[in-house]
């Protein structure tokens, strides 16, 4: 029974049991491979927000608010545009109406966006 149990523990290793020493006597540990610094929970609620405004994009906003929203902020519309975040004089020169329509546009499509965040 006693060499059983040392048997098994041959084979477990621990985390924070040292891989190797470096130069300076510090020591590497699994937990400092595993660490990446990333908080996941962070990471996942980016993701699942981000997912949403996908969604809430293609839901709320017309057409027109939809290209610029998608070229102001870069972000990809799925058909049209994937790319750098453009500024509102670079959109409004593409689309052939004043920067003003197109601050009024972004602000609506905004105030829309949030709202729909809002409800849920």
């Amino acid at each position: 029974m006693h060499f059983r149990k040392i048997k098994r523990q041959l084979t477990e290793v621990y985390i924070n049991e040292p891989l190797e020493t470096d130069s300076e006597g510090n020591t590497l540990t699994i937990v400092d491979i595993l660490s990446s610094g990333v908080n996941i929970e962070e990471e996942t609620e980016l993701r699942i927000n981000s997912q949403k405004l996908y969604k809430f994009i293609a839901e709320e906003l017309d057409e027109r608010e939809r290209e610029i929203i998608c070229k102001r902020y870069g972000i990809r519309d799925g058909r049209r545009y994937a790319g750098k975040a453009l500024t509102q004089r670079e959109i409004a020169k593409q689309l052939g109406i004043s920067r003003s329509y197109i601050s009024r546009i972004e602000k609506k499509a905004l105030e829309k966006l949030r709202k729909r965040f809002e409800e849920g």
